[in-house]
């Protein structure tokens, strides 16, 4: 068990004939004694600065493997983020394509309906044409005859009897 200054303080030495100046010895222990005090004074700050060092280190040590967690974490969370990003992508960009095939396919099949109306509409085209000129034509010729001039006489004569009936 170390020295305490009142352990200093209160040592009593024997005495012998020739012995030290007691004067003398009593000064240089109470020096001793001022000295030993300033030592164990020191002794216990420096221990507490250690203790509230080492408080902060052992804070500093949570902080920081709270910070790896984290870090940890976060590059988890963005590789989670990245590959959820990258499937949405791809169903997106399938979706996409699917949906053109269909657009393209609907205006395929569209552009074959019109294409055959349009033929359709062509061909009942030809043939109103050709029946308005067949019937153009057989109109010019029932117009070229001359039956128009004996029906103007027949109809004529008919007036002019009935005229001549009433009179």
């Amino acid at each position: 068990m170390p020295l305490t200054p009142l352990d200093i303080h209160n040592k009593e030495f024997t005495r012998s004939f020739r012995g030290y100046d007691e004067d003398e010895v009593n000064e240089f222990l109470d020096q001793v004694i001022k000295d030993y005090e300033i030592v164990i004074r020191e002794k216990k700050e420096l221990k507490e600065k250690i203790d509230q060092m080492n408080e902060k280190l052992s804070h500093f040590t949570n902080i920081e493997e709270t910070l790896n967690k984290s870090i940890l974490i976060a590059q988890e969370t963005a590789e989670e983020v990245k590959g959820n990003a990258s499937k949405e992508s791809k169903l997106i960009i399938k979706e996409a394509e699917k949906n053109a095939d269909r657009i393209i396919n609907e205006a395929l099949s569209k552009s074959r309906k019109i294409s055959i109306e349009v033929e359709e509409l062509k061909k009942q085209a030809k043939v109103f044409r050709t029946r308005l000129k067949m019937l153009v034509e057989a109109q010019l010729d029932m117009i070229g005859t001359d039956d128009w001039e004996e029906l103007f006489e027949v109809e004529m004569g008919k007036e002019l009897e009935l005229a001549n009936q009433d009179s």
